[in-house]
């Protein structure tokens, strides 16, 4: 007498995932270098990651800072963004998955251009990787 698996898939994750398809854009930093610097689209986000869709392969293991577009406005009128900074877990056929292990909301007071954020300073993304290094 054998177990049989079953067709419904098993959630092993600790937390809900929510579908939300947002604009994120992330900057990848892999032995104190910054080594990719982009834009995609969230697939679906949770407290812990987020999973998003972009056109490049990201190195696995690689800290990560993401900002998302959020879609509700602070006192319906300030546009908000969340930042995070994590670990990449996956990157397979353009489909990239994260943890959101540090993260916090800031309000955006006008749209920023992808130069404009590819060239923000990354110092708060190296601290957050050599603390996380430290540990």
């Amino acid at each position: 007498m054998g177990l049989e698996k079953s067709d419904v898939p098993v959630e092993r994750r600790a937390k809900k995932r929510f579908v939300m398809e947002r604009e994120i854009r992330y900057r990848v930093l892999e032995q104190d270098k910054i080594i990719a610097v982009g834009s995609g689209k969230t697939k679906n986000l949770s407290s812990n990651g987020v999973a998003f869709v972009t056109d490049s392969d990201l190195a696995v293991g690689a800290f990560i800072e993401v900002s998302i577009a959020w879609p509700a406005l602070l006192e319906n009128r300030c546009p908000l963004q969340l930042i995070g900074f994590g670990r990449l877990l996956r990157s397979e056929a353009g489909t990239v998955a994260c943890t959101l292990e540090q993260y916090e909301f800031r309000t955006l007071a006008r749209v920023v251009p992808e130069s404009a954020w590819s060239a923000r300073s990354d110092q708060k993304l190296r601290r957050w990787a050599e603390a996380v290094a430290r540990s």
